[in-house]
């Protein structure tokens, strides 16, 4: 185990009925003027934002509307100009990782005069800077996004999806899942796999004797793969949407990585496909995980994989029986999801951008160096034509 240090202020509110005992409090102990920040409109059908702005009438509320799933940088350059006209005390965001993702970046863009996109560029910049506090009410359980500081944001011009930390997590975070009752059953698949996947990302890792951590990420993965597929065929069913929604806050608010060594190879390599497709994000790791786990069995990593299969998935028999098993029960599960199990299911039918898509997920992940089984370009391109096809994993 790793030399650590871990702390993390997020205020969580969860369960039902939280909105109306405290976000107006929460909301005006930072000022009147706030940023609301959100997606497509969805919050609008489903009555969640009549339900929000009933809480506040005596604040100045102001409106950025259409964060897009990979947020563009774009929508970062328009909520900095709303927070710095405006004179933004605070932003409330409503949504899923996406938006919330947006809004932190937006959050340290009000005081940094240049464009958004260079605290993307060099994060550093961003732990220089001041940065509003976000309130946020989440809608989807996927990211853990409501309480860790990082975002992933995109640029469409250049073909980038790049990962940004600020100084801070979000101050109070809202988690009621019944707020999820009306995800979509892509959606909530999707997400169940980037949880699953943020767990595995920091489990196959470098560190050696790090029980601790890996029992509490073999929990949280067990309590996915039991409760995704029930989210999926009971959509109000409300410990599903609970357990999952605890999970994805869990999986990745730093508490579970602590002490560990990661390189989150299949992060990089799916964003990617996201900078170049504009893929949904869950879905492209759903395709790469087993592939990469397929890539990443041989002996020296044997007993960490017949480790997860037998404590995940319950298997029995030999280390490289277990081991390969476990790879393929977790393919099965994504199916099982009705995910796409391949990249031409995801729309993608040439291989013409695998070639510059692998070198730069090498660059800036350096793959070569840090990852739990090092990759090289031409072993991600591989990595790529596999997930093409479902030879293997019939």
């Amino acid at each position: 185990m790793r030399n650590f240090n871990f702390n993390n202020f997020t205020d969580i509110r969860f369960g039902t009925d939280q909105i109306e005992a405290h976000l107006h409090d929460v909301l005006a102990s930072y000022g009147q003027n706030v940023l609301l920040v959100y997606g497509g409109g969805s919050i609008k059908k489903n009555g969640l934002y009549e339900r929000v702005m009933h809480q506040l009438p005596d604040l100045n509320v102001f409106e950025l509307g259409g964060i897009a799933p990979n947020p563009k940088v774009t929508s970062i350059e328009a909520g900095q100009k709303m927070t710095k006209a405006h004179n933004i005390d605070v932003i409330l965001s409503i949504g899923g990782g996406s938006v919330i993702d947006a809004s932190k970046l937006i959050a340290s863009a009000h005081y940094y005069d240049g464009k958004p996109w260079d605290l993307v560029l060099n994060t550093k910049i961003r732990q220089t800077l001041k940065q509003l506090p976000v309130v946020d009410i989440l809608t989807l359980a996927a990211t853990g996004s409501e309480m860790n500081k990082n975002s992933v944001i995109s640029n469409p011009e250049t073909h980038q999806k790049l990962g940004t930390s600020g100084p801070n997590s979000p101050v109070v975070s809202f988690l009621d899942p019944t707020l999820t009752y009306s995800v979509s059953k892509w959606q909530t698949a999707a997400g169940s796999i980037d949880i699953l996947s943020h767990l595995t990302e920091q489990y196959f890792d470098q560190a050696e004797n790090t029980d601790v951590q890996d029992g509490m990420m073999e929990g949280l993965m067990r309590t996915v793969i039991k409760w995704a597929p029930v989210a999926l065929n009971e959509p109000d069913n409300y410990d599903a949407r609970a357990n999952l929604m605890w999970s994805s806050t869990m999986a990745l608010n730093g508490l579970v990585r602590t002490g560990k060594e990661n390189g989150w190879t299949v992060h990089g390599i799916e964003h990617e496909l996201s900078a170049y497709y504009d893929v949904t994000h869950g879905m492209g790791l759903g395709v790469l995980t087993p592939r990469w786990m397929r890539f990443a069995l041989n002996a020296q990593t044997e007993a960490k994989f017949a480790r997860y299969g037998r404590n995940v998935w319950h298997l029995v028999g030999s280390d490289v029986a277990v081991a390969q098993a476990a790879i393929q029960a977790t393919y099965d599960w994504i199916k099982a999801l009705q995910a796409p199990t391949t990249l031409t299911a995801l729309g993608i039918e040439s291989n013409e951008n695998f070639a510059v898509m692998a070198q730069s997920a090498v660059t800036l992940k350096h793959l070569d160096k840090v990852a739990y089984v090092p990759m090289t370009s031409d072993d991600v391109v591989a990595l790529y034509q596999a997930s093409m096809t479902t030879v293997g994993f019939e």
